[in-house]
């Protein structure tokens, strides 16, 4: 079992903008923040941006990418509006990916770091 999830930036407060809009679409708030890093969830901690503690640059990770459960389509939908809204990049528009399930309809963006990020639901709704 996965207790958190933490990826890479090189400027908080900008991914912050970004995934305080967009994880508000799948239930997430920010939990606590500092100027090295902001945490996600709902009454614990799931999911953090953080600046590398070695100081170096944080970079992606090639074929690495984190997906967020949605619990409708009309979420993924919303997360997808809302990453491209606040300085995120499409890399797959919401849509059913029937090659992974015949009801996985997902949503696919990279934040402004160039972490790949997702909302999926299994739903048919």
């Amino acid at each position: 079992m996965i207790d958190h999830v933490s990826v890479g930036t090189n400027d908080v407060a900008r991914a912050r903008a970004f995934y305080d809009a967009v994880l508000a679409e799948l239930g997430l708030r920010c939990l606590s923040s500092s100027e090295r890093s902001a945490d996600y969830g709902v009454s614990t901690i799931l999911f953090s941006i953080e600046t590398p503690h070695d100081g170096r640059p944080a970079s992606t990770g090639n074929g690495s990418h984190i997906a967020f459960a949605a619990g409708k389509r009309a979420i993924v939908d919303a997360f997808y509006r809302a990453a491209l809204a606040n300085g995120g990049t499409d890399a797959g528009p919401p849509g059913l990916r029937p090659e992974y399930d015949a009801h996985y309809y997902g949503a696919f963006v990279l934040d402004p770091d160039g972490n790949k990020i997702e909302a999926v639901t299994h739903s048919s709704q």
